[in-house]
């Protein structure tokens, strides 16, 4: 995760955010390396904030951890759609640990494994961001492709990727996390009605809609249906890849809604109005795009900058 991207705003716009951002400069509570990040925790304007190498990662409010996350975090739980009570679902990328601190909130039932590459994220969001291991949640320190291929047990009831890297060129999904060969491997580890949830920063008809048209071609390519939401506060797109053959319909969207309030009664207030920006409709930019595979690798990544 990385680079804080709002939608877009006029020339004005960015002398004022970059006015504000100076003003509410706070304090720094670490700055530290590891082997992949320069990573720093800030306290500003009541919210912490987690920066990989100068781009913010993950943003929370100090005053109640539940709230402050960016809003694109919370369609990460759409795959209760497709299944209200999974067993085990699995993280890849834990940054700051929104979506752990929500899991465990709003899920306690469900086991969530961590994927995480840098062990050093973990301590920071252990210290600073209210991270915590129990029984249902276990922080796993290795490369994602790599832990799927030597994962011979456990089936998954989805598998929730928000996993960047960054460089002196930006942030970006590491290619080999993001091609056909890879979305194969996940499908195998995912339970017959599972569900893998993609963040991909970009929007639909403009800036970086290239690679969300290339993404998106690339799940449907192993997936038999790719739904996509566009979150309102970031340009965030979030798409949920099925293996359910069932298309969805405004039918039965509307039974598995009321079936996940029946199974969930205290489900989050914020979920309705989440599913209502769900869009089945392949976007624009993939009627151009091609399938990205492991034959083809760009040695920097898909460019990409992302936020949690």
């Amino acid at each position: 995760m990385a680079g804080i991207f709002p939608k877009r705003i006029g020339l004005s716009g960015v002398v004022l955010l970059l006015a504000f951002a100076w003003s509410v400069q706070g304090q720094v509570r670490l700055r530290t390396s590891s082997a992949y990040n320069q990573i720093t925790v800030e306290d500003a304007g009541g919210y912490r904030l987690l920066r990989f190498n100068g781009s913010m990662e993950t943003r929370m409010w100090l005053p109640n951890p539940l709230f402050g996350h960016f809003e694109y975090t919370e369609y990460f739980q759409m795959p209760l759609l497709f299944n209200p009570k999974p067993q085990r679902m699995l993280l890849m990328g834990l940054g700051g640990g929104s979506m752990v601190r929500a899991f465990q909130h709003y899920y306690p039932d469900i086991h969530l494994d961590t994927v995480e590459l840098d062990p050093k994220v973990a301590q920071v969001a252990k210290q600073f961001f209210h991270v915590k291991e129990t029984a249902k949640h276990k922080i796993h320190f290795s490369d994602g492709r790599q832990f799927l291929r030597l994962n011979k047990t456990r089936k998954y009831d989805a598998i929730l990727m928000d996993a960047y890297t960054s460089n002196q060129f930006g942030t970006h999904i590491p290619f080999h996390l993001a091609t056909k060969e890879f979305f194969a491997l996940a499908s195998e580890d995912l339970t017959k009605e599972g569900v893998l949830v993609f963040n991909v920063i970009g929007t639909h008809d403009d800036w970086r809609s290239d690679i969300v048209g290339s993404m998106y071609q690339t799940l449907k390519s192993v997936f038999p249906h790719v739904y996509h939401f566009q979150a309102s506060d970031t340009r965030n797109i979030v798409m949920l890849a099925v293996k359910s053959k069932e298309p969805l319909t405004s039918t039965t969207l509307k039974n598995k809604v009321a079936a996940l309030r029946a199974a969930r009664p205290k489900l989050p207030k914020f979920f309705g109005p989440r599913v209502a920006r769900i869009r089945a409709q392949a976007p624009k930019s993939a009627a151009n795009a091609g399938v990205l595979t492991d034959d083809f690798a760009p040695p920097g990544g898909l460019l990409k900058s992302k936020k949690r």
